[in-house]
């Protein structure tokens, strides 16, 4: 078994090619337990709005790979130009830069890394974690706390909330009497209604599935919660719309904007889709006074202190390259554990024969010190018959990189 990062992200595949990958939490742990079945000994998804990605251990990635095509029921030549797939150290890598944030659409940014532990904890709960899993993943954590201790890869990073905000700003002026409202009420949408209300809007409503959970979140901003069955009748009311929610369909569709913009008298309505897949049809954009914009889209705005970033980048990439070869190694000693195992049982096995055929001698009379002289003569023998058949039928280059490897084995000198 090997172990693969399988996945798209950011850099490889638009959000027309993210959003039909994506997996919702609700179903993440079923999916994991249907990949362990045949495809992945042990198995992880990481799905955020950049990225969906794979960790398992398998002894062919094909099977992984399709399988995500299967469970998103995708066409191969839809899906396949925008996979990567890495294996081994390069997986490692990938996972340590990640946590980090090095691989993040916003350089540094810190949100990844509890997404990342969320989406473990649901691998942990479903039972997919094996040995090697479980180790990559102590292993990333700390590397990425060290990077971010160590450098100042975090230092003046904006994040997307703060992006919508300042693109809100750019076309509205000051949002002071603007009304705002968020549609969903989970970690991206409470970090955006926190740099919303900090602008002090002049009204802020929360949209969500379960009114529960959107009054918790409008209690925290001052704001009022409404049922998504709502929105239809309420839409038009607001000049700000941000979203993110699980939803696998557009929540708000065409008809709706339409109806909006005829009731706002062609007043603008500056929108902001953060989920994936997305949660506005795509054809909104076109419309007039529609100013919408995707994740993909705020990528532009999140550049403010890039060039510090970058160069606090260039010293944890060499943190994770030294963490890298450290895992490496423990990868290559748990290899080596089924050898070394076998290599002991077989002479364990040697050992109760010789023993047994010595301690029958010793019954029927022979002399103790020449029972002791034959056993030690035939376990050195027998232990190495195997080494020296080896090398003596080995020839040329064979011969002697066999030869070296024997004197480091058995410590020879001469």
């Amino acid at each position: 078994m090997q172990l693969y990062v399988i996945g798209v992200n950011h850099t490889t595949a638009p959000i027309q090619i993210r959003e039909h990958v994506a997996f919702d939490s609700e179903h993440l742990g079923s999916a994991l337990r249907e990949l362990t079945l045949r495809d992945a000994s042990e198995a992880a998804i990481l799905s955020t709005c950049n990225r969906t990605e794979l960790y398992c251990s398998t002894d062919n990635p094909t099977k992984p790979l399709h399988w995500l095509m299967q469970y998103h029921k995708l066409e191969t030549n839809n899906i396949q130009p925008y996979i990567y797939t890495l294996p081994d150290n390069e997986a490692v890598k990938h996972a340590f830069r990640v946590a980090s944030g090095l691989d993040s659409m916003v350089l540094g940014e810190p949100q990844i890394l509890g997404q990342f532990k969320q989406s473990v904890k649901i691998a942990q709960d479903a039972g997919t974690l094996g040995t090697l899993l479980h180790k990559l993943f102590q292993r990333t954590f700390e590397v990425a706390k060290e990077v971010r201790t160590n450098t100042d890869i975090g230092a003046n990073s904006i994040s997307m909330a703060a992006a919508a905000v300042k693109l809100a700003q750019r076309i509205f002026g000051d949002i002071s009497q603007q009304k705002v409202l968020f549609i969903g009420a989970g970690e991206m949408i409470s970090l955006c209604a926190d740099h919303f209300a900090a602008q002090k809007p002049k009204s802020i409503v929360v949209a969500n599935r379960t009114l529960e959970r959107g009054v918790e979140l409008a209690d925290k901003i001052s704001g009022q919660a409404i049922l998504l069955n709502d929105l239809p009748e309420r839409f038009a009311d607001f000049d700000i719309v941000v979203t993110s929610t699980a939803s696998q369909l557009p929540i708000i569709g065409l008809g709706m904007v339409e109806s909006a913009i005829k009731t706002r008298r062609h007043r603008p309505i500056f929108m902001v889709d953060l989920a994936v897949p997305r949660d506005i049809e795509p054809e909104v954009a076109q419309l007039d006074d529609v100013f919408l914009y995707t994740v993909d889209d705020l990528a532009q705005v999140v550049t403010d202190g890039m060039v510090n970033r970058q160069e606090a980048a260039i010293d944890a990439e060499i943190i994770v390259q030294a963490r890298v070869e450290n895992f490496m190694s423990w990868m290559k000693k748990r290899d080596a554990v089924p050898t070394i195992k076998a290599l002991r049982d077989q002479a364990e096995a040697m050992r109760k024969i010789e023993l047994e055929k010595a301690l029958k001698l010793i019954q029927k009379g022979e002399n103790p010190d020449k029972v002791l002289e034959a056993l030690s003569t035939a376990l050195t023998n027998k232990f190495l018959h195997a080494p020296s058949h080896v090398l003596n039928q080995a020839h040329g280059d064979e011969h002697t990189r066999l030869e070296q490897l024997m004197k480091q084995i058995y410590q020879i000198k001469s």
